[in-house]
């Protein structure tokens, strides 16, 4: 990945990738060019940033906080991991919402590490009707749930998306067998015993391309650098 400044006039365009005070910060849309009342060009851009937010902003307001940000880059080479893709794929979601819950289940397990025990999803949709019939559904430990944090990122691939997560949560992922509301066995997934400040480490390396050289440390509540 290379950089380079970024002048006062430089161009934006869509689908390009900046690193803003600190962030990284990528255009998803470029909208239609008019006039300002002083006879200049401008366009209204849709912006998502890498800790997950959105923001609609003039692209002549963008262009000036790069030039006045003395770290303001262009990223000239966007290689910026499995989520952020050039090519869409059939399971691709072009604009979609990480969601992490926490279980309100009375079971006695679950009940004692509550404020650990997450399980992480993707959606395109509305995260509260996926989870409204939650209590009906052993896969969400058939209990209602509440939504702990959601971050909204483009261009989301749920299958490599899960993988990563899968990956680097792996030794805390919970071994746990409820039974459904027939009475048969059941091992929910993708639930993990982690704090929410890690997962969210981990989403700012998912956005930054660099969750390849990280893994989780259980012993030391920690994503260290491999």
């Amino acid at each position: 990945r290379e950089t380079r400044p970024f002048g006062q006039e430089a161009g934006i365009r869509q689908g390009e990738f900046f690193i803003l005070k600190g962030q990284m910060v990528y255009v998803a849309h470029v909208g239609e060019e008019f006039e300002t009342e002083y006879g200049r060009r401008d366009s209204r851009l849709r912006v998502i940033y890498d800790n997950g937010t959105e923001s609609d902003v003039l692209l002549r307001s963008l262009q000036r906080a790069l030039y006045k940000d003395e770290a303001g880059r262009r990223i000239t080479d966007p290689t910026v991991g499995p989520l952020f893709g050039t090519t869409v794929e059939p399971d691709d979601l072009e604009s979609g919402t990480i969601y992490v819950l926490r279980s309100l289940s009375d079971n006695p397990y679950i009940a004692q590490h509550r404020n650990l025990i997450h399980k992480i999803g993707v959606t395109g949709g509305d995260v509260k009707k996926r989870i409204a019939n939650a209590k009906h559904d052993a896969t969400y430990l058939l209990a209602d749930v509440e939504v702990v944090a959601t971050y909204k990122l483009f261009n989301i691939n749920r299958t490599k998306l899960e993988k990563i997560f899968h990956r680097v949560l792996a030794p805390v992922q919970i071994d746990l067998t409820i039974q459904d509301r027939f009475g048969h066995p059941v091992q929910p997934k993708e639930w993990f015993l982690v704090p929410l400040e890690i997962i969210s480490q981990i989403v700012s390396r998912i956005s930054d391309g660099t969750i390849g050289k990280y893994n989780y440390k259980p012993e030391t509540v920690s994503l260290n650098f491999l």
